[in-house]
């Protein structure tokens, strides 16, 4: 099986005010959901409070990052799924307990995963 990456950008999140607690629950019932599934692997949001940092091979840090990576931040999701179409489903559920729009990119296959 696929592993895909659903995921939005945090500024795609516009919660009116009183709403956080009842987007919170939805999008932890969905989480459930693909846990009860069998196919959560992994998720969770970019904490924005905590500066990216580069590491080099000899353990030197450096704080930024990629220049293509600078405004990579929001709300991710990893399941492992049987096809895009599952994908697909999964990301409109996200969608609907989130009220934004899901990106979802596959990763490529590698054995060892």
């Amino acid at each position: 099986m696929t592993k895909y990456l659903i995921s939005f950008p945090s500024g795609a999140m516009v919660i009116p005010d009183g709403d956080l607690q009842a987007v919170s629950d939805a999008s932890h019932a969905v989480v459930q959901e693909a846990k009860d599934a069998g196919v959560w692997v992994f998720g969770g949001g970019i904490d924005e409070s905590v500066p990216p940092v580069m590491v080099d091979g000899d353990g030197t840090v450096t704080a930024g990052t990629y220049p293509q990576t600078t405004q990579l931040e929001g709300g991710y999701a990893v399941l492992e799924l049987p096809s895009r179409e599952a994908a697909l489903e999964w990301a409109a559920k996200l969608a609907v307990a989130c009220r934004c729009a899901q990106e979802v990119r596959a990763f490529g296959y590698d054995p060892a995963s």
